[in-house]
């Protein structure tokens, strides 16, 4: 069945309708990952957006379940060069295109995705439709004109509070839309782990006695969400506090700095980072479209830990005083180099401090 791709500034792309046969809008956006399609569909800070992949060949290792970071597929679409149902892996316990169609996801194939990136690089992040069904240019334009990337976290955070039990220090995980590899990071440190909805009350996560205060990555623009904002002011000072993606970003703005929409962002597995304070670069694993602004943090009590080697934005911060650090990339990886999960200890040696 043939499908077309629509972008924001009227480009056409045609090409095979796979996956789930309809129509769908989101926010385009490539990743450079030559492996882990899986992990960056059920990544919930994919949520609203449609996922060009660079590497041409998806779909050649199938699917285990064990891999995805989340329940259920996040992104809106898939834009794809070429697909391989036709797996060769061993613990493959599904195909590609059914792992679609069960999450009723549109996909798309036979597109020039080199292409697609090159203008999106060009012409920055836009709104796209991928249509496998017969709807009129008019209904495809109305469609994307009205989306909008709105109220993403609570749709992927937890809606009640969970615990897994650790003999090791107590760590609140304020859930703005985890990936499960960061869950399994604290539980491979034997952390006592008790995950909380984005929007608990400061009295609610304090009322466990945690000894350190994780802040998760997720979806969407965080100055969405000025209510999450003043919980984090509250914590601030209280105990050390780790934030990873949405989480520093977050935790930035609580410390009075400023974020901004990058023009592309960054998404892949292969993101050079230096930390400055091991005088060491990492290759690092990303997935975020905003970043803060390095101007706007108070330099008398911020200090910018970690630079992205490519454009020098910001990676990483840390308070001279308090015991609070964040991080831009995704020390947990899946998919990704776990080089970085150096930060996990460093945020245990904080905790055992307290």
């Amino acid at each position: 069945m043939n499908s077309i791709l629509y972008l924001e500034d009227g480009t056409v792309f045609m090409g095979k309708a796979i996956g789930h046969k309809a129509i769908t809008a989101g926010e385009l956006v490539f990743n450079t990952s030559m492996t882990g399609y899986q992990e960056i569909l059920t990544d919930p800070s994919y949520r609203g957006q449609i996922i060009t992949m660079c590497y041409p060949y998806i779909g050649n290792y199938g699917i285990n379940y064990n891999f995805s970071q989340s329940g259920e597929i996040q992104a809106k679409g898939m834009v794809i060069k070429n697909m391989y149902n036709n797996t060769s892996h061993y613990l493959s316990e599904n195909s590609f295109e059914n792992f679609l169609k069960e999450n009723k996801v549109v996909g798309i194939s036979g597109i020039d995705t080199r292409s697609i990136t090159k203008k999106i690089r060009s012409s920055g992040t836009m709104k796209c439709v991928i249509c496998s069904e017969n709807e009129s240019i008019s209904e495809i334009k109305r469609m994307l004109n009205s989306y909008e990337n709105k109220n993403l976290v609570s749709q992927v955070s937890t809606n009640s509070i969970k615990h897994i039990s650790g003999n090791g220090p107590k760590v609140a995980l304020l859930d703005f839309g985890s990936k499960k590899n960061i869950i399994q990071n604290l539980k491979n440190r034997d952390c006592d782990i008790t995950i909380f909805p984005y929007n608990a009350s400061y009295e609610s996560i304090m009322g466990v006695n945690p000894k350190g205060i994780l802040l998760s990555n997720g979806p969407g623009d965080p100055k969405d969400l000025g209510e999450i904002m003043d919980t984090i002011k509250k914590l601030i000072g209280n105990l050390p506090i780790f934030g990873i993606c949405l989480g520093h970003q977050l935790l930035s703005l609580a410390l009075g700095g400023d974020t901004y929409k990058m023009k592309f962002g960054h998404r892949g597995g292969n993101h050079g980072v230096y930390d400055k304070d091991i005088d060491k670069a990492f290759i690092t694993s990303q997935n975020h479209g905003y970043a803060v602004k390095r101007e706007s943090l108070d330099k008398d009590s911020i200090e910018v830990t970690h630079s992205n080697l490519n454009d020098h934005t910001v990676e990483g911060i840390k308070h001279k005083t308090l015991p609070i650090f964040s991080v831009q990339f995704h020390p947990e990886g899946s998919p990704g180099p776990t080089d970085t999960g150096y930060l996990f200890d460093k945020f245990l040696r904080l905790m055992t401090l307290v």
